[in-house]
């Protein structure tokens, strides 16, 4: 008798860093990491995977982007800070403790996937964090970047070496299901195909640079 079909992922989350309104200009192919983290929220609620959203200096930057708006209203937590790292805000901290040891990590590492902005700022700080603490993290190359389009490739190779998976949206949300037998793999094989243009032009424009 054939196993029941089984996610890859047991513990994922959705980090969604600083998509601020007042950056919208000021960031390189903003527009293209915006609609890679709508296709990313999207999916996590098909997957019911928890989200994590936070603003940087909300009073002076604005609030997250309204057209984002509806995909976090049921975030598990929606903060602002000052520091630059996600961890650094307690109640985001508190759900990702640290792992003491290889055996921690084995059974209770979540896979923490970030989208959003700066790559080579509060989206390095937050993945070097959650490597030290022992979890597993995901940074989506068509979902991250910066003010200046210079800066994205030199953080992505210094997280890659780091130890952070560097990868695609499309095969991070493969990777996360990990079975075509899981309910929701209909969902989801939907959904990459109505965002099937808008995943190409992510990828040409913002991988042009890599």
């Amino acid at each position: 008798m054939a196993a029941t079909p089984q996610r890859h992922f047991q513990k994922p989350a959705v980090f969604v860093c600083d998509m601020q309104e007042k950056f919208r200009n000021a960031i390189w192919q903003f527009d293209k990491i915006l609609l890679t983290t709508q296709k990313v929220l999207r999916a996590a609620h098909t997957l019911n995977i928890p989200i994590v959203v936070t603003t940087q200096n909300a009073g002076k930057l604005g609030g997250t982007v309204a057209e984002l708006d509806p995909l976090i209203a049921d975030a598990v937590v929606s903060a602002d800070k000052t520091a630059f790292s996600m961890m650094r805000v307690p109640e985001v901290a508190a759900l990702f403790p640290p792992l003491p040891n290889p055996a921690a990590q084995k059974e209770k590492a979540s896979e923490v996937v970030i989208v959003g902005i700066e790559s080579h700022i509060c989206v390095t700080q937050t993945a070097l964090d959650l490597l030290a603490r022992g979890h597993r993290v995901y940074v989506l190359a068509d979902a991250v970047s910066s003010c200046n389009a210079q800066e994205v490739p030199v953080a992505l190779a210094r997280l890659r070496a780091a130890g952070v998976v560097v990868t695609t949206s499309e095969s991070w949300l493969y990777e996360c299901m990990g079975d075509a037998g899981i309910p929701e793999f209909r969902d989801i094989a939907k959904l990459v195909r109505e965002t099937g243009a808008n995943t190409k032009l992510a990828l040409v424009e913002l991988l042009s640079k890599m």
